[in-house]
């Protein structure tokens, strides 16, 4: 089984640069958008095989999330069943006989860390809604998670120390997912390799290659042994994140 995930950055800009293509090029049985910055009925963009599952914010312009399926789901849920959390479209999750798909846009703690302890919320309510999920059966969890784990994991990681998305509190939270009982995909396969998922527009970042890996896919410990390869797409464009992908056996 083929995994996708892509924050498109507004799903209306980036059709307008080759999406379609790129979608049916990667030929997923799971494709994951966030950030689709939609509202219901404002595009009409569906693929033959796949059904769509959204989640729209609530403001308008804002956040969203999707996932387009090969396969027929048991359940859908949007959100965390959490009403301080669940106003902003972060989630979907797809029910399947031996395993939770779960789409996640993570909020940002904002310039300045404005709003860090917001996000420290959030962190603690979606590791316990994974952690309760897991206790039934596998889990894959995907999509920006705004944070960069490691040092490694970011081009200029003594420049950020401080900054949203690499302060200490943030990566705490993600080990702590972490130790929980799931596993960083890519990082079990590519344990030593430097690539980026994401680039500032400034600075012509993108072109230097002074990224960021914020986007994951994280598998519960019960599917860890079926991860066949982890990849991520940084030759695709259309967004100021590229796709990233899991291959399950």
């Amino acid at each position: 089984m083929k995994f996708i995930s892509w924050n498109v950055n507004g799903l209306r800009a980036v059709a307008s640069k080759g999406f379609a293509d790129r979608f049916l090029e990667l030929d997923a049985d799971f494709f994951c958008l966030q950030e689709t910055k939609l509202q219901a009925g404002q595009i009409d963009m569906e693929f033959p095989g796949y059904s769509s599952y959204w989640n729209y914010a609530e403001k308008k312009g804002y956040s969203g999330t999707c996932i387009y399926s090969r396969h027929e789901p048991l359940s859908v849920k949007l959100g965390i069943g959490r009403t301080e959390h669940d106003s902003e479209g972060r989630t979907v999750t797809l029910e399947f006989p031996d395993f939770y798909l779960v789409d996640v846009y993570t909020p940002n703690s904002q310039d300045g860390l404005r709003r860090l302890s917001y996000r420290m919320e959030w962190e603690d309510a979606f590791r316990d809604y994974l952690t309760g999920l897991a206790s039934e059966k596998g889990v894959i969890v995907c999509g920006d998670m705004n944070v960069a784990h490691e040092e490694i994991d970011l081009k200029n990681p003594a420049t950020n120390h401080f900054n949203a998305g690499f302060s200490d509190e943030e990566r705490g939270k993600f080990g702590e997912l972490l130790a929980s009982g799931f596993t960083d995909s890519w990082r079990k396969l590519h344990p030593g390799e430097a690539k980026y998922s994401w680039w500032s527009y400034r600075m012509a970042a993108r072109e230097r290659n002074v990224g960021w890996r914020i986007d994951y896919f994280l598998v519960s410990s019960s599917l860890e042994g079926r991860i066949v390869s982890a990849d991520i797409h940084n030759e695709i464009f259309g967004s100021d994140h590229c796709p990233v992908e899991l291959v399950l056996e």
